[in-house]
């Protein structure tokens, strides 16, 4: 108990650091579940925040669709290295052949390689998944198929279809069908109407001059539910790390998955960034020795951190109601790995940069796809600063998002970054070149291309 007690109040403290009105915190060490919530669920309409409390877990819910499509294919129904479009013949891609090759395991290590960020709303019919298909003609491949690990929610809608079209139900009725229900995750939801029956958090946008705001729209659109829908309690949550801690067991000790299964989807794979790999939908790190495989999630201002050490046998659960919540994610992660791991990060040293004007080929504005947001590194007297500057089309599916809070630049190797303070504190990242040697790209989490290069595929 002194454990959850050092982090309760550690995380009552990061709370106001960070003004997050509300979060529920888990942590599994030695089998036994350490839990506290802490906060209101809204500003507007407070209520206490429980452990049976509602939020989007965001991208967490991929992991539980890679789940249903392990299972999946250990029943036969289905190969991860089929073709996708051995299952869904209609998906139309800007590079054809490249439709024609990708596999369901492309989708789930992010290797597909086009842009992903198309946030769409597609209706709320049982048809929304295959809508958001018929929207996704356009995407510019930005990488080779298979060459590189670039994040991808628009692959994630393609695999919800593929459950759809095996199962020949909703991606919803069945990943129900496939893992929530045999794990007794009975709480979790991806419905609107039946979440907002039971007690649920409402995000905040936190504004750079401290103020607080309700975040809306407060649902993601159906037909992206496979990339990031899923809204659960801590208590489910705490149930499906036990699971993925395990054996591929489910709660009334049925196999789900057979170990081997449960190994692959925590094998690291494809190289991704910020020193992770990919499994299937997890990354995996290198904690010293000891693996860890995560998958934190970002909603309209709800952010959440869901990690695991399966060989030491810890998980950690973090949810929030507030869009810095990834920061105050990152510290509690910080102090749980210290405590339970004994596991300090080693410090990133700056390198000495003899001649700052050789930095001037990094500086300019750098673009998302599709969504054409644009975040800028510029100089700051001797320093360097990088972050948004322009929400792009993100404004039209979030309203109010608030303004960036640049994060200062330190170079740690050639073409190495680590982003300081601000809204990325912590955040590594590379930059790419082309053939010439030119800076084609940033790529941290996404794939940023220099605002003069945005039509340029990476090779």
């Amino acid at each position: 108990m002194q454990a959850i007690d050092r982090l309760r109040h550690e995380a009552a403290d990061l709370m106001e650091k960070y003004s997050v009105p509300g979060m529920v915190l888990g942590v599994i060490v030695e089998g036994e579940a350490l839990t506290a919530a802490l906060g209101v669920n809204s500003t507007a309409h407070p209520l206490e925040v429980t452990e049976t409390t509602l939020f989007q877990i965001g991208s967490t819910t991929k992991t539980v669709t890679a789940t249903a499509l392990v299972r999946l294919a250990e029943r036969g129904d289905l190969a991860l290295d089929d073709p996708v479009r051995s299952h869904v013949p209609e998906l139309d891609l800007a590079d054809d052949a490249v439709a024609a090759a990708v596999t369901i395991r492309d989708l789930l290590q992010h290797t597909a390689g086009w842009a992903g960020d198309l946030f769409v709303d597609t209706g709320d019919g049982d048809d929304a998944a295959r809508r958001y298909l018929e929207r996704m003609g356009a995407l510019p491949q930005l990488t080779p198929l298979g060459e590189l690990s670039v994040y991808n929610n628009a692959g994630f809608v393609v695999a919800a279809r593929v459950i759809e079209v095996v199962t020949g139900v909703t991606y919803e009725r069945a990943v129900a069908d496939l893992v929530l229900e045999p794990l007794g995750m009975t709480e979790s939801s991806f419905r609107p109407a039946e979440v907002m029956l039971g007690r649920f958090a409402v995000g905040h946008h936190v504004h750079p001059d401290g103020r607080v705001e309700i975040a809306s729209p407060w649902p993601i659109p159906r037909g992206m539910n496979g990339a990031g829908g899923l809204s659960s309690s801590l208590v489910d949550q705490l149930r499906y790390a036990r699971f993925h801690l395990g054996d591929g067991t489910g709660a009334d000790g049925s196999a789900m998955l057979s170990p081997a299964s449960m190994v692959e989807m925590q094998t690291p794979v494809a190289e991704f960034t910020n020193d992770r790999w990919f499994g299937l939908a997890w990354m995996v790190s290198d904690l010293d020795g000891t693996r860890q495989i995560a998958h934190g999630g970002t909603t309209n201002g709800q952010t959440s951190d869901f990690w695991l050490c399966p060989d030491r046998g810890v998980a950690f659960v973090s949810m929030t109601n507030a869009s810095t919540g990834h920061l105050l994610n990152a510290e509690l992660t910080a102090l749980v790995h210290e405590e339970l791991l004994g596991y300090t990060a080693p410090s990133v040293e700056p390198m000495v940069i003899d001649d700052p004007n050789a930095l001037d080929e990094y500086l300019g504005r750098y673009v998302g796809s599709p969504n054409g947001d644009v975040h800028e590194l510029r100089r700051d007297g001797d320093r360097l600063l990088f972050g948004l500057v322009d929400h792009g089309r993100f404004n039209e599916v979030f309203q109010g998002r608030p303004d960036a809070v640049p994060s200062a630049v330190e170079f740690y190797d050639t073409d190495r970054v680590i982003m300081r303070g601000g809204d990325l504190d912590g955040t590594k990242g590379g930059f790419l070149r082309d053939a010439n040697g030119c800076i084609t790209h940033l790529r941290m989490m996404r794939l940023l291309a220099k605002q003069e290069d945005t039509d340029r595929v990476v090779r």
